[in-house]
């Protein structure tokens, strides 16, 4: 029988963090079945779901430290479970593009938290615009909209927010456009 863990691990950006990190599992038979990395600032930051067998969890926990030393990483497991699917939902993608500026992530994940709509996966990031070089934030989400949710008035209240932040919003199913 398998188990599933989730860690996460950061530390100073530097060549090779990846490839030492995923052998230190491998050694342990730990195996990433899935992963999400980033440089953020300069620190590298990466989470992942691992698998090992269920008798052999100790034994990887007790490891963590020595790895977490031995490659100056900051290192927490946690375990978990394969994920419930609801399949109630429908799963949208949510895009959007502004001048940076405070309270965004706030003002789109607090309206999708008041209509129960679910965030499967956020990303943002932060980029100068072409020719003036003015601070542009970007994020995409892909959460699942539940049955009994209105989507046109989900939609409606969407571009209210992105009227009071200047935001281009785009809502769109997942599946359609080009980048799904």
């Amino acid at each position: 029988m398998s188990a599933l863990l989730v860690l996460s691990a950061s530390g100073r950006d530097r060549l090779g963090i990846v490839d030492d990190l995923s052998a230190a599992l491998l050694q342990l038979n730990v195996n990433i079945e899935e992963s999400r990395m980033a440089l953020l600032g300069g620190e590298f930051a990466m989470i992942l779901l691992v698998s090992c067998a269920a008798d052999r969890v100790d034994e990887f926990e007790r490891a963590v430290p020595e790895i977490a030393e031995r490659f100056e990483l900051d290192i927490a497991v946690r375990r978990t479970h394969a994920p419930e699917q609801s399949g109630r939902g429908r799963p949208y993608r949510v895009d959007c593009v502004s001048l940076d500026t405070p309270g965004i992530v706030h003002a789109v994940t607090g309206l999708l938290r008041q209509r129960n709509v679910n965030i499967d996966e956020l990303e943002t990031d932060t980029t100068g615009a072409p020719f003036t070089g003015a601070p542009m934030f970007r994020m995409r989400i892909v959460c699942e909209v539940p049955e009994e949710q209105n989507v046109t008035q989900l939609r409606h209240e969407l571009e209210e927010v992105a009227l009071a932040h200047d935001l281009d919003i785009s809502f769109r199913p997942v599946g359609v456009g080009a980048d799904d």
